[in-house]
């Protein structure tokens, strides 16, 4: 009996593991993406702070890292060797508290990023127009999907000076409400309007930001529930293997 349960759970961890590996591979391309997509939001970041430019950097570390904790979960749950199987135990413990406290950091630090937040992106905005950069594209790609304009609002683009030396009467295309526009609209560079009064949205990127998350909050917490629960399935079924894979050992031993 016990020498089937030692079986079931060497297999079914063998399994789990695998989708592990999968998963990092995932979260590994996640990274690789965000890291080489023009298009993505980390390239308006990419000429901003070193902690938020590190962002990509840490998924495709924390996918290869997944991915190597999956052939470690593996391999101990095959050939079942307990250091393996205890070394998959700690990792697995340390993640979890790793983002425990990540989740911790960035709730109660909001306030800090979207402040932080705001800086890069008025750097962004006062440089706009004087180069053509991935930069610029990526700002645009994001005005333009989520119906916004600026970081707090439109008037975060009057410290423009390509604005300031057009008295006001440029405007960047990609803030262009089509409900409003009278003419023939651009995806990007500047756009000339009749009048100050710009024919943009008035919603800011950060609230359409912010109410993304909170229409998807209930699937964000849920992904993260999924993944915690999945790691601490993993660690019970390592420390059983481990467990039973040594009380095996001991009565196979011969008495005399």
């Amino acid at each position: 009996m016990g020498e089937g349960c030692t079986r079931v759970t060497k297999y079914f961890l063998f399994v789990f593991n695998l989708i592990f590996f999968l998963f990092g591979a995932v979260i590994m391309g996640f990274g690789l993406w965000l890291l080489l997509d023009n298009q993505s939001f980390l390239a308006v970041l990419q000429d901003s702070s070193l902690a938020l430019k590190a962002a990509s950097y840490i998924l495709i570390g924390v996918g290869a890292f997944s991915m190597l904790m999956g052939f470690v979960g593996c391999l101990g749950a095959i050939y079942e060797i307990r250091c393996l199987l205890g070394l998959y135990f700690a990792c697995l413990l340390l993640i979890l508290l790793a983002q425990v406290a990540a989740g911790a950091l960035i709730y109660f630090q909001k306030d800090v990023l979207n402040t932080e937040m705001s800086k890069i992106v008025t750097k962004v905005l006062d440089s706009y127009g004087t180069k053509n950069s991935s930069t610029e594209q990526a700002w645009d790609y994001i005005q333009r999907t989520m119906d916004c304009c600026g970081w707090t609002g439109h008037a975060d683009w009057n410290g423009n000076m390509v604005i300031v030396n057009s008295s006001q009467l440029l405007f960047p295309c990609s803030c262009q409400n089509v409900s409003l526009a009278t003419g023939n609209t651009s995806d990007s560079g500047f756009c000339e309007a009749q009048t100050s009064e710009w024919p943009v949205y008035e919603a800011g990127c950060s609230a359409s930001v912010e109410g993304w998350l909170i229409t998807n909050v209930g699937v964000v917490l849920g992904v993260c529930l999924a993944v915690a629960v999945i790691e601490v399935l993993g660690m019970i079924l390592s420390i059983c293997l481990c467990k039973n894979v040594r009380t095996e050992y001991y009565t196979k031993v011969s008495k005399y």
